[in-house]
């Protein structure tokens, strides 16, 4: 992890943290929003995850695994409800200092959508957001969730995108809170790419979606 250091007004940095397992990465998270002051450089973090269970503060119990699986349940701090996290997702964390872009929360979630509407283009995938229900989808299934948290005017958490995994744990959840939501990924609609090459496109449209320095 990067501990934050004086910088301008600079394009985030991108750091690429490989796989880690998920306490870690969201503790550090968390102590590099409260050490950062005016001057911290900005972040994306890209990442994948051993298997998780991630619940924000929205969360509730009825939609918690309904049968035992062995993967870990965390209660965290971000908004929205459960999601799954695990190895062929490319997650990218956004460590950004909202009130020096300028932007509020709806609309970096805009931003990020349209982030991850813009590389489905580029695979030859028509996307589509959802009124009420944050994310993308492709034809009713979701293909990326998101989430973040805001404090002091930084915020964290971000987007994780399927791209090759094992989606059977998304069936013992309410996906994002919603029964029977369908979960798709871009190895299931053709498309065949590394998930590190894909958290790096991905982090490099969102740095492109964000107010110029």
């Amino acid at each position: 992890m990067h501990t934050p250091a004086s910088a301008g007004r600079e394009s985030p940095r991108l750091v690429e943290l490989g796989v880690r397992d998920y306490q870690p990465v969201w503790r550090a998270m968390q102590a590099f929003t409260a050490d950062r002051t005016p001057a911290t450089r900005d972040e994306l973090w890209i990442v994948q995850h051993p298997p998780v269970y991630t619940v924000g503060l929205a969360g509730r119990s009825e939609h918690l695994p309904r049968a035992a699986n062995g993967v870990p349940v965390v209660h965290i701090d971000r908004g929205g409800q459960i999601t799954y996290h695990g190895p062929g997702q490319a997650v990218v964390y956004l460590l950004l200092d909202l009130r020096r872009l300028g932007i509020g929360v709806r609309e970096l979630v805009r931003r990020m959508e349209s982030a991850v509407l813009d590389l489905l283009t580029q695979y030859g995938i028509e996307g589509e957001r959802r009124a009420g229900a944050p994310g993308v989808y492709v034809g009713g299934a979701k293909i990326a969730a998101l989430g973040l948290r805001v404090k002091n005017g930084g915020c964290y958490h971000g987007v994780a995108l399927n791209v090759a995994m094992d989606l059977a744990p998304f069936a013992l959840i309410d996906p994002c809170g919603y029964r029977g939501l369908a979960v798709t990924q871009l190895s299931e609609l053709g498309v065949h790419v590394g998930v590190d090459e894909t958290g790096r496109l991905l982090a490099q449209r969102i740095v492109a979606e964000l107010p110029a320095p």
